[in-house]
C-alpha cells in the first residue's frame, strides 16, 4: 500500500507501520458504522471521509487506503455504508480516480490531484 511509505519516525519498521495502518483503518470503519464519519463519492469517482480528522489522527493514511482496506477486509456494516455513499452520489468509486490521486481535504467540498 502507498500508506506503507509514510513513517512517523525513521525507526518505525514496516511491520509496525502496517499495524498502525490497521489500527487507524479499523477505527475509521467503526466510526463509519456509528455515523460519525461519512464516506462521500466525488463527481470523478474518488472517495473521501467527512469527519475523519475530527475522530482520529490519520497518521498518513489516505482516504484511498482506507477505502481499499475496508473493501478488502472490513465489516459488512462498513461496506454497506460505502455502498450507500455510492448510491447517494449516483456513481461508484472509480479505481482509476483513486490511482490518479483524486482526493479532498475538506470532506468533499472540493476535489483535486495535487
Amino acid at each position: 500500500m502507498a500508506c506503507d511509505t509514510w513513517r512517523a519516525n525513521e525507526r518505525q519498521t514496516l511491520t509496525e507501520r502496517k499495524e498502525e495502518i490497521k489500527r487507524v483503518i479499523d477505527l475509521v470503519a467503526q466510526e463509519i458504522v456509528k455515523g460519525r464519519v461519512k464516506p462521500k463519492v466525488g463527481a470523478q469517482g474518488a472517495i473521501t471521509f467527512e469527519g475523519l480528522d475530527a475522530v482520529t489522527d490519520r497518521r498518513g493514511v489516505t482516504d484511498a487506503c482506507v477505502y481499499r482496506r475496508i473493501m478488502s477486509t472490513g465489516s459488512a456494516m462498513a461496506k454497506q455504508q460505502l455502498a450507500r455513499a455510492e448510491q447517494l452520489a449516483g456513481r461508484r468509486v472509480d479505481a482509476k480516480a483513486l490511482a490518479g490521486g483524486h482526493h479532498s481535504h475538506d470532506g468533499g467540498k472540493t476535489w483535486h490531484t495535487h
